[in-house]
């Protein structure tokens, strides 16, 4: 929060133009240090995924039960959503998306 009140405090500065140059620099730094600002980021990416997933599903016309629903949006696995959104083009039902792919035949 810190961080976004001294961008916006810089307003329309040209030194704003350098802050967001040096916090695009501060993103890359914090990945497993479990900052606050890395817990929100994680959170809203997966929050994005999920809805993401939802949109897919719901522009193809697959019903969605309240548990899938529930599933998919407080699921907090990047890894698990990614290959969740890669599978929602291609399920037969959205309760497929749980079931584990089997080696092929």
């Amino acid at each position: 929060m810190l961080l976004e009140v001294v961008e916006v405090g810089l307003e329309s500065t040209p030194a704003k133009k350098n802050w967001r140059k040096l916090m695009q620099n501060v993103v890359t730094h914090f990945p497993g240090h479990g900052t606050l600002f890395e817990e929100k980021y994680l959170e809203g990416r997966a929050e994005g995924e999920a809805k993401g997933i939802l949109r897919v599903l719901e522009v193809r016309g697959l019903p969605l039960s309240d548990d899938v629903r529930q599933r998919i949006t407080t699921c907090t696995d990047l890894d698990r959503l990614n290959d969740w959104l890669d599978r929602s083009g291609t399920v037969e039902r959205a309760e497929d998306l749980f079931t584990e792919e089997g080696p092929a035949a």
